[in-house]
């Protein structure tokens, strides 16, 4: 009895607070008017409303939730006024859980919860009832709905959406600077009481971060936090229902919080002074080392940029920077020489390329350091006074004039010598040669600029103290010219002249060639070399000239052919002429000048007889001449056959060396003594081995009297063979045992050349004859040559 009591308390009080709400929950009763009911009529635009009493007996119920008590949880009584208590009614009810959650009581019509109920998961439920006649099955009351109403507990804590929330923040943020915001949520009712009222608090993370209470927002709580100190933070939020209050239900969570970073540290040097060396060899962009400066910042806060901004090497030397490792690599931007300069000295800078203006109150964001750069000594090969030379030199100098030198020096001792030679693969012709001492190039052989108007030569420098130190320069040669050559018809002139011409008439013009390049031009001069009194030359003044007959009428039977003389000079110095012959054919033309024929025996052939006629004729008479010929060849070579025919056909002097015989002791071969001694050899034998120059008949022998026929014609067979020296075989005399006599040339051998001292003389190869010309020329020349191979 005492909820009920609390029951029509919280009904008192919604019904007076809130009588709208109250009056939404019942339901009117249109279908059925009970006794006792009173209406009273009232106007609301016009229209006569009336009011209905009703004849329901309930309110709006309300229901705890978790109820935690053994027997069922009363909710609330439902009565009609049409129940006299005599059990004649019977309340029914349907709806949410009707039957399952809910049940009624048939008679009294009391509403109990079969179970615990959780407001989470329905806060309210909506019922129908309805009082019908337990007999009659008929309603006394219409069917109305109502409303359960959950009550809320606090029964949920407060829960964050991720059990682990990542921020970031800037190093050196000012206090109170956002971080991030955390949010909580409580499935409690939030309308009612305190169950959802969520209140946050840092457990973790003290002094460094704050949390606003109501907003969940977390802050930076201390000034000038450093990244490079200490770059991690880990904070637990808590959040607590009931408003923060004592028995209120709480939740946490973590929050990882990272500092990033800003450009708060200029870069630094770890040294005052480095020091770096380089061989002077070395070549422009060698790499001769690096510098590098240490920034604490990370990423584009700690990129630097490098910079020489002072020093006595400024103009030697580079640096560029490495993005991807940040350092400075100093470069060689010009030769170095150990003997000029052998100490160099950098002031290198190191900035950085993103500043924050915030911190420029920390102080400049660079810094410098000194490099000091030692050249060393290294055996550099001879350096030419030029890197190439170029000698104009005429064609006409004698040979042996020097045409120019070279000069060059070591540049590690000015007193140590050099020594010049020409690299001979740039003058296969060994139309040059170089002192070695001096380096002055003269001409070996005779110049000429119509053959070659260009010489590229290389000439090498080497120090003599140690000659794996070389240098080449390149040297060109240009041959000037020298009027040398004399001037000569352009092309092969085919003139004629008709036998109709007359006195003054054109048959041929002519021009002229000269291999020489003058530099005001080429200027010809043609004329007669005799005064003809058939033809004349006309100087055209502009390098041709016009041949005129002199008379009418030409006639081949009496002259078929003249030869004219012509004689062309150029304009140069010396003065250069030549004499070119024209040969003009006299040959028959028609009116109009066209040649006809040009040859006399055509007069005399018939007229019937045409020009392809006799070539016809001509190419009959040369085959048949070709035909006798190789007939008569091959008449004469059956006659050649040769005279052993088998093996068993052997003549004296010759071995069959697949035989066996008796060795030195066989003397009935040949003489063995023979061999032995060269003088044995009777002079009045003929030597079969070589063609004898001279021819020796021999002696008629007298022939027997019987067989004359047969003895005659085989004695004159083997004569005829005996003194032709062109019959096989020759008798070759081979002498085994003696060496002969030592040349007269001597030994052409170059092993024993390094042994002697003084140079040897080739000049006997000149009387060899013309085989050994280029022979004498590789061996027989000047001293340079020597030097230079």
């Amino acid at each position: 009895m005492i909820i009920q009591r609390i029951l029509l308390l919280g009904l008192f009080w919604v019904c007076l607070l809130h009588p709208c709400y109250t009056e939404m929950l019942f339901t009117r009763t249109t279908d059925h008017q009970p006794k006792g009911f009173v209406a009273s009529p009232s106007r609301v635009d016009g229209k006569v409303l009336h009011r209905q009493k009703r004849g329901w007996m309930w309110n709006q119920f309300f229901l705890l939730e978790e109820y935690t008590g053994s027997d069922y949880q009363y909710v609330g009584k439902l009565h009609s006024d049409q129940d006299n208590g005599d059990g004649s009614l019977k309340y029914i009810l349907s709806g949410d859980g009707a039957g399952s959650l809910f049940v009624i009581d048939e008679k009294t019509g009391d509403i109990h919860a079969t179970r615990r109920i959780d407001r989470e998961e329905k806060a309210f439920y909506t019922l129908r009832a309805q009082a019908i006649n337990r007999k009659t099955r008929i309603p006394v009351e219409p069917e109305s709905e109502f409303v359960i109403k959950i009550h809320d507990i606090n029964d949920n804590e407060p829960t964050f959406p991720d059990e682990i929330y990542t921020a970031s923040v800037p190093e050196m943020s000012v206090v109170g600077t956002s971080v991030v915001q955390v949010a909580a949520t409580d499935a409690d009712d939030p309308s009612y009481g305190n169950s959802a009222r969520v209140i946050y608090s840092i457990l973790q993370g003290q002094p460094y971060f704050s949390v606003e209470p109501e907003t969940g927002i977390i802050r930076t709580a201390l000034p000038n936090m450093n990244r490079e100190n200490r770059e991690q933070y880990q904070v637990v939020i808590q959040a607590k229902d009931m408003g923060g209050q004592m028995g209120g239900l709480s939740g946490t969570t973590t929050v990882n919080i990272t500092l990033t970073d800003v450009n708060d540290n200029p870069p630094r040097f770890p040294q005052n002074t480095i020091h770096l060396r380089i061989p002077e060899s070395s070549p422009v962009g060698t790499a001769i080392g690096s510098v590098k400066a240490t920034d604490a910042d990370t990423g584009k806060n700690a990129e630097v940029e490098y910079r020489i901004i002072d020093g006595d090497g400024t103009d030697m030397f580079d640096i560029v920077t490495q993005k991807n490792t940040q350092e400075g690599i100093i470069t060689v931007r010009k030769p170095l020489d150990y003997e000029t300069r052998r100490l160099y000295t950098l002031k290198i800078e190191a900035e950085n390329t993103h500043v924050d203006p915030r911190f420029y109150y920390l102080g400049p964001f660079k810094d410098t350091t000194l490099v000091k750069i030692s050249v060393e000594d290294v055996d550099e090969p001879p350096v030419f006074s030029r890197s190439s030379y170029l000698f104009e030199v005429h064609e006409d100098i004698e040979v042996g004039t020097i045409i120019g030198t070279v000069m060059a020096r070591d540049p590690d001792s000015a007193s140590s010598p050099i020594r010049f030679s020409l690299d001979r693969h740039t003058d296969l012709d060994r139309i040059f040669n170089i002192h070695s001492g001096n380096g002055s190039i003269y001409t070996s052989k005779p110049l000429d600029r119509e053959i070659s108007q260009w010489h590229n030569l290389s000439v090498i420098a080497a120090e003599i103290n140690n000659p794996r130190e070389t240098t080449r320069v390149s040297v060109y040669v240009r041959i000037l010219d020298v009027n040398d050559n004399a001037p000569q018809f352009a092309v092969f002139y085919d003139t004629f002249v008709c036998e109709n011409a007359r006195a003054g008439q054109l048959i041929q013009t002519i021009s002229a060639v000269d291999k020489d390049d003058p530099l005001g031009g080429q200027k010809f001069f043609f004329s007669l070399a005799a005064v003809n009194p058939n033809f004349t030359v006309q100087d055209n003044e502009d390098n041709t000239a016009r041949i005129l007959t002199r008379r009418n009428g030409f006639s081949r039977h009496e002259i078929s052919t003249y030869l004219l003389p012509v004689v062309i000079s150029d304009n140069d110095y010396p003065i250069q002429s030549s004499t070119g012959t024209l040969t003009i054919r006299v040959c028959a033309c028609d009116s109009q000048g066209n040649m006809q024929s040009c040859n006399a025996e055509a007069l005399l052939l018939p007229a019937g007889l045409s020009t392809g006629a006799l070539v016809a004729i001509l190419l009959c008479i040369i085959i048949l001449l070709v035909i006798v010929v190789l007939f008569a060849a091959l008449k004469r070579q059956r006659k050649k056959e040769p005279l052993i025919l088998s093996k068993e056909d052997i003549r004296d002097n010759i071995v069959s060396y697949n035989d066996e015989v008796g060795g030195e002791e066989d003397t009935q071969a040949f003489d063995i003594g023979t061999l032995r001694n060269p003088a044995a050899i009777e002079d009045k034998k003929l030597r079969r081995d070589i063609i004898p120059e001279t021819l020796f008949i021999p002696r008629r022998t007298p022939s027997a009297p019987d067989n004359t026929d047969v003895r005659d014609f085989i004695n004159q067979r083997l004569k005829e063979h005996d003194i032709d020296p062109s019959a096989p075989p020759y008798d070759s005399l081979a002498t085994y045992a003696y060496e002969g006599n030592d040349s007269i040339a001597e030994s052409l051998s170059s092993l024993e050349s390094g042994t002697t001292e003084g140079d040897q003389n080739y000049d006997y190869l000149r009387e060899w004859g013309p085989r050994f010309n280029k022979l004498a020329e590789m061996y027989g020349g000047g001293e340079s040559d020597k030097d230079a191979s």
